[in-house]
């Protein structure tokens, strides 16, 4: 059943996006809150088909914890999923992505009209100065600036140091940040074609003040609320890991 759920959807994501892509490229000219609203029906649509085709729920704790005015979301990335949920979950969000991700056909194609920050990873600084000036840029529009502070997908119970650039930005733009846990790739693992059905649980954290600190320090409290709350939902992930530090 989980294959022929998993091919069902695999079918309707080929059939979605080519046509979607198209529609993405004729809506470039549009301002960019429009455009994210044109464009980001077909993640409405695909979520939709997690749902109903391979039976894939989420549920969120924490939204009260959603401030009001900008903000900043550092994320934990173990799927593809968080790319297409916290587009329903969040107000509109604008994420920094790999630049090699605009040469998938179509899907890129329609990645790229959307108002994202596409970074070359290999750049060192300059990469954190695109972060910090189209972010800031973004942020004034009212899009929520998304960072996966690990770099890349980790398997569940992993991590890696959280690179800074998220944190910078919220430093040199007063944004406050706000921490997002959660276990998709329980259901979605990395590069996988496979998709098991079941609830996704997603906890949002306390926003930082980001006011007064560094980037280091912001750094360290989001990483510090992450890896805790993976651990108290998720147990079973940790149970040979260590606590992470306390911020």
């Amino acid at each position: 059943m989980t294959f022929i759920r998993s091919l069902l959807f695999f079918v309707i994501l080929f059939v979605l996006t080519p046509p979607y892509s198209l529609l993405a490229i004729l809506a470039r000219p549009l301002p960019a809150r429009v455009r994210y609203r044109v464009i980001g029906f077909w993640t409405h649509m695909v979520m939709w088909a997690l749902y109903w085709v391979v039976g894939l729920r989420h549920r969120v704790i924490g939204r009260e914890n959603l401030p009001k005015g900008k903000a900043v979301v550092l994320c934990k990335h173990q799927s593809a999923w968080e790319t297409l949920a916290l587009q329903v979950i969040l107000p509109p969000v604008a994420f920094v992505f790999k630049r090699e991700l605009l040469r998938i056909p179509f899907f890129g194609w329609g990645l790229g009209c959307m108002p994202m920050i596409a970074i070359d990873r290999g750049a060192g600084k300059d990469a954190l100065t695109q972060v910090e000036e189209q972010g800031a840029r973004l942020l004034d529009l009212g899009f929520w600036v998304t960072v996966f502070p690990e770099g890349t997908r980790m398997p569940p119970g992993q991590t890696r140091r959280y690179k800074i650039g998220g944190a910078r930005l919220a430093e040199v733009t007063g944004a406050p940040v706000i921490p997002i846990a959660h276990n998709a790739g329980d259901f979605w693992k990395r590069n996988a074609f496979l998709k098991q059905a079941g609830e996704i649980t997603v906890s949002i954290g306390p926003a930082i003040d980001t006011r007064g600190l560094t980037s280091e320090q912001i750094n360290r409290q989001a990483q510090a609320w992450i890896e805790s709350e993976m651990r108290r939902l998720f147990p079973h992930h940790y149970e040979n890991a260590p606590v992470p530090a306390a911020a």
